[in-house]
């Protein structure tokens, strides 16, 4: 029986450490649920703390309202403003080239040297012939003034004279022959030195020593490059509005005005040239007319061949809306700009972007006077932002 009733004890025992166990385990779900919501309602609270951001501040300005001026541009190919094309006179072989390839060069200057002798020798064989032609002339003239007073006195025949009078007109005619032959060998072997025949860029040599060259041979060239030629070709319509014959379109300060260059890389040529003239006729493949225009070309900077673009002033425009180019943003071709509604929400408008003026964007359409535009802060907004406004003044450029 003492038996029985320790093991009835041993049994409560357990039942009340198993009781006990399962209590505490409660207890630690309990608390580790607290622990999740806990942590679940911190985060709600971070979150809703982030959705209360405070709005982006950007400066804002209403555009400038100007009158601009307008310009129109062309594709424009440069050209020496004369162009020489340097080919020997005579044929020889070349033993001499007496410049610097790209180099600046003098008109008349010795540009290649051909070997002269052979042309030496026909000078000198020139000038002997010459010399007995004079002696041929001497002696006819020698005999008609002394038979002349003979036949006066009839102790000569009359045909002697004849004869004589004759032989002396041959002689006179053969040294006026042996004087030009003794001029063109003279001429020949002089243009065994080959010469510049203008002022300016002297390209690089298409011979080498020791060719034999003649007169169908080109040599080089040298271009006179200060001031230098560029061609542009405008449209039949453009050529009209700037002549005043056109009844479309406004008319266009073509002529009188002084164009600029735009270099291929986009630099602006510091110098500003004039129109020379008007090509004779408008190109029947593409219905335009062919410009040239001077420009100075201290420091033979530009050369020939070169690209670029005239601008001309062609009209002015009125009252036109000016914001900053930081304004304007490109994408996929198009502008755009950030304006601010009343409700100081962004929006994201498209618009028609035309010249820039300095620092300043000349906007065609898609602005309204009155329209409070984004100029700085444009990468921190998008469309329906809420911005804090500031104002920027703008400045508007002088003319």
């Amino acid at each position: 029986m003492t038996h029985a009733i320790l093991i009835s004890a041993q049994k409560g025992s357990t039942q009340s450490i198993v009781t006990l166990f399962a209590r505490k385990r409660s207890s630690l779900s309990m608390l580790a649920l607290l622990i999740i919501l806990a942590l679940a309602l911190c985060a709600c609270g971070r979150s809703q703390a982030a959705l209360k951001l405070p709005d982006t501040e950007v400066l804002v300005a209403t555009p400038i309202q100007q009158d601009v001026p307008v310009h129109s541009e062309w594709v424009a190919t440069l050209d020496g403003y004369v162009n020489a094309e340097i080919r020997p006179q005579v044929s020889g072989y070349i033993i001499g080239q007496e410049y610097k390839e790209g180099a600046f060069v003098r008109k008349n200057q010795v540009l290649f040297e051909i070997d002269p002798r052979p042309f030496q020798a026909t000078l000198d064989r020139a000038k002997g012939e010459l010399a007995q032609a004079e002696a041929q002339l001497s002696k006819s003239t020698i005999d008609v003034e002394r038979d002349t007073p003979l036949v006066a006195q009839k102790a000569v025949p009359k045909e002697k004279l004849d004869n004589e009078i004759q032989a002396r007109r041959a002689a006179e005619a053969a040294v006026a022959t042996g004087k030009a032959a003794v001029e063109r060998a003279a001429l020949d072997l002089g243009w065994t030195n080959v010469t510049s025949l203008v002022d300016g860029i002297a390209g690089i040599a298409e011979v080498q020593m020791g060719n034999l060259v003649g007169p169908t041979s080109h040599l080089t060239s040298v271009s006179q490059v200060d001031p230098i030629k560029v061609y542009f070709p405008v449209s039949e319509q453009e050529y009209l509005r700037a002549k005043h014959v056109s009844t479309t379109g406004q008319p266009m300060n073509l002529f009188d005005s002084s164009p600029e260059l735009i270099l291929a890389d986009g630099t602006v040529y510091p110098h500003n040239g004039h129109v020379l003239l008007t090509d004779r006729q408008v190109d029947p493949s593409t219905g335009t007319i062919r410009l040239v225009a001077a420009f100075p070309n201290p420091g033979n900077i530009l050369r020939p061949g070169q690209y670029g673009r005239v601008r001309i002033q062609t009209s002015f425009k009125k009252n036109a809306l000016l914001v900053p180019q930081s304004a304007v943003q490109e994408l996929q071709g198009g502008y755009q700009v950030a304006v601010v509604g009343a409700d100081k929400k962004i929006s994201i408008r498209p618009i028609k972007a035309g010249e820039k003026i300095g620092t300043l964007w000349a906007i065609d359409a898609g602005l309204n006077p009155a329209d409070q535009v984004v100029v700085e802060g444009l990468g921190k907004v998008k469309d329906g932002t809420a911005v804090v406004p500031k104002a920027a003044q703008l400045q508007a450029r002088e003319r």
